[in-house]
């Protein structure tokens, strides 16, 4: 039987791929937040509270814009609107989890940390599964730390580290989150869908174009999910 040491390495161990690809987005936040007059210390601080890429780049840009407070906070909120997503898909796993692990996950549950526990969870089973979630999470969380200093650092000494196109590696990095699940085709009508309505509605404010590519994406995927099953069950009666 493993240990949780054991389990939590293999988290750590499955999730080094997903820092590899936001390393250079936690770079270049850290440029980018500097650059525009953030302080370092705010700038890790926002890394260390917040801990959320997409709406750390979309709060940073509305400081550098003089948009006042609410606007700011309910702009991110719009844009971390899918980690309620995330977290009711993993819920069924998590119910009967201690209330503090439940705390403590949320926090620190990422795109990339969903990506893969949730994998992990379908296929493999629960054994160890909060150690590995922690695993997961913890090297997440303290590569974003590392290298939002790391931005901070060399965006005061290297001016325009933003512009160098760093930033093509976490879309590098979704890619390889959604690929492997395309073989199912409820996934792949959700992808298309969310894909084409984030092209239609592109340039939307406040992120609305997100928000709208999620709930088309997730109501295609539903159906057609719905669609096979009753199919399923037609052809087994």
């Amino acid at each position: 039987m493993k240990t949780p040491a054991s389990h939590f390495l293999a988290g750590l161990r499955d999730t080094l791929p997903m820092m590899v690809g936001a390393a250079p987005f936690g770079l270049i936040f850290g440029a980018l937040a500097v650059s525009a007059g953030v302080s370092a210390a705010a700038t890790i601080g926002m890394s260390a509270l917040v801990f959320a890429g997409s709406s750390q780049f979309v709060a940073v840009s509305l400081l550098a814009a003089g948009a006042a407070w609410p606007v700011i906070c309910l702009t991110t909120l719009v844009v971390n609107l899918r980690h309620a997503l995330y977290s009711a898909t993993l819920q069924p796993y998590a119910k009967d989890w201690p209330l503090a692990w439940r705390w403590v996950l949320s926090f620190w549950l990422t795109d990339e940390t969903f990506a893969v526990v949730e994998h992990r969870f379908r296929y493999h089973g629960l054994e160890g599964a909060r150690w590995y979630q922690l695993g997961s999470s913890l090297s997440m969380y303290g590569n974003w730390l590392l290298w939002t200093v790391f931005g901070v650092v060399l965006g005061s000494n290297l001016p325009g580290l933003s512009d160098w196109g760093l930033d093509f590696a976490m879309l590098a990095t979704f890619a390889a989150i959604v690929a492997p699940q395309l073989r199912q085709r409820p996934v792949l009508a959700a992808a298309m869908t969310a894909g084409a309505t984030a092209l239609l509605l592109q340039g939307m404010p406040y992120k609305l174009d997100l928000m709208a590519a999620a709930f088309t994406g997730i109501c295609a995927g539903l159906l057609l999910e719905r669609l096979q099953n009753t199919q399923t069950a037609g052809e087994a009666a």
